[in-house]
């Protein structure tokens, strides 16, 4: 259910580095936490240049049941911004992993990384929550 190919934190957001060689990275909220939020309404993201920090806030999620807090897992500089989430907020429930992505990072220190559960340990996190 959740792409190997990226870490999870357990505030429910998954980071993926862009290619091995890279410091640059896309942040995201999982199935789970789309699911448990049910429909989005609005997402409010940093601005390009904003450093987020490791486990800070570093914007809100509001669906049709509550407003929650988006976590940074790393801490990085802001590159870039999934425009179409401002205007489609909808597109996170619909393909978090994908197309639902909320931001590109420069991380600072990838092996922050390695310190965030793996698909596997995700799952099992999660498995005890609804």
């Amino acid at each position: 259910m959740n792409p190997n190919d990226r870490k999870y934190s357990k505030e429910h957001e998954w980071i993926k580095l862009d290619d091995a060689a890279s410091d640059r990275a896309t942040v995201g909220i999982t199935d789970f936490a789309q699911d448990q939020l049910g429909d989005i309404v609005f997402v409010e993201l940093p601005k390009l240049g904003a450093n987020v920090t490791l486990m800070g806030k570093m914007g809100e999620i509001e669906s049709v049941k509550s407003v929650s807090d988006l976590f940074s897992p790393v801490n990085g500089e802001v590159v870039e911004i999934n425009e179409a989430l401002l205007d489609h907020p909808e597109i996170a429930n619909k393909d978090p992993f994908g197309e639902g992505w909320l931001i590109k990072v420069t991380v600072s220190d990838t092996s922050e990384i390695d310190a965030l559960m793996t698909s596997e340990e995700y799952e099992s996190f999660t498995s005890g929550q609804s």
